[in-house]
């Protein structure tokens, strides 16, 4: 990561850098790998890492392409050209992103920002990269039990949802009232971004104790809960794991 003269850039894309690393990530199990350009002591491992990857349920880790993670200090939204660089000193406000993707195809990278990043904040953002990697996969059985649920949603005029992506998307959605249950573009935009929001909470809830915002946008909780319980049928948690609070246990 050297220029010519032996000087270490404050920052460089991340493309480049994803190349020049690819040989020295360290594996963590098959499907994902990882570089680290900040020091890690092994507390630090388990928490960015071991934690948030070892409560993956296996009906989705066993989907997922090859991923390869980099932690890096910052990151900084690329001007179309270079795409996004990492960072080594804080970018502006308005510059600064915590998660960067690319790929697929395979191996598909992610790099995120952890430099004074909260812990609650980079799982999120590690959950909501593996869910949209998910979410992408197109016309999957999950897709299709979960789009059926939101079809019963919308027929009792259930209001909110679980994110502010998939609030908006049901909003604009809702502005075409005769044609909301039919498999219209506007449909599935809603459909997906709905299941990629409604995963990473899942998927954010199998791993930590996290509470669910309140607030106009949100969805009453019956509802959200029986798409959770959806999820955990399709999905079901690693052994020792559980996101609902009945089915907690002691690992």
């Amino acid at each position: 990561m050297k220029t010519p003269s032996g000087a270490v850039p404050s920052r460089v894309a991340l493309e480049s850098l994803a190349g020049q690393v690819r040989a020295e990530m360290i594996p963590l199990g098959a499907s994902f790998s990882y570089f680290s350009l900040t020091p890690l002591a092994e507390e630090d491992l388990k928490q960015f890492l071991e934690d948030p990857i070892a409560a993956l349920p296996p009906a989705i880790r066993g989907g997922l392409p090859r991923i390869e993670i980099i932690l890096a200090p910052y990151l900084e939204k690329g001007n179309g050209k270079t795409g996004d660089l990492v960072c080594f000193d804080k970018p502006q406000e308005n510059r600064q992103v915590f998660v960067s993707r690319l790929g697929p195809p395979e191996p598909v990278t992610l790099a995120f920002a952890v430099k004074d990043e909260d812990m609650a904040d980079y799982h999120y953002s590690f959950y909501n990269a593996i869910a949209s990697l998910v979410a992408a996969q197109q016309n999957t059985e999950a897709q299709q039990s979960y789009y059926g649920r939101l079809r019963e949603e919308l027929a009792a005029e259930v209001h909110g949802e679980v994110d502010e992506r998939s609030w908006h998307l049901k909003q604009a959605l809702l502005r075409r009232a005769a044609k909301v249950r039919k498999e219209t573009r506007p449909f599935l935009d809603y459909a997906r971004q709905s299941f990629e929001d409604t995963l990473t909470l899942y998927l954010h809830g199998i791993c930590c104790d996290i509470d669910v915002e309140t607030g106009p946008r949100q969805m009453p909780s019956r509802y959200l809960r029986k798409r959770l319980e959806l999820l955990m049928s399709l999905y079901p948690p690693p052994e020792g794991f559980a996101v609902l609070p009945e089915h907690v246990t002691r690992r």
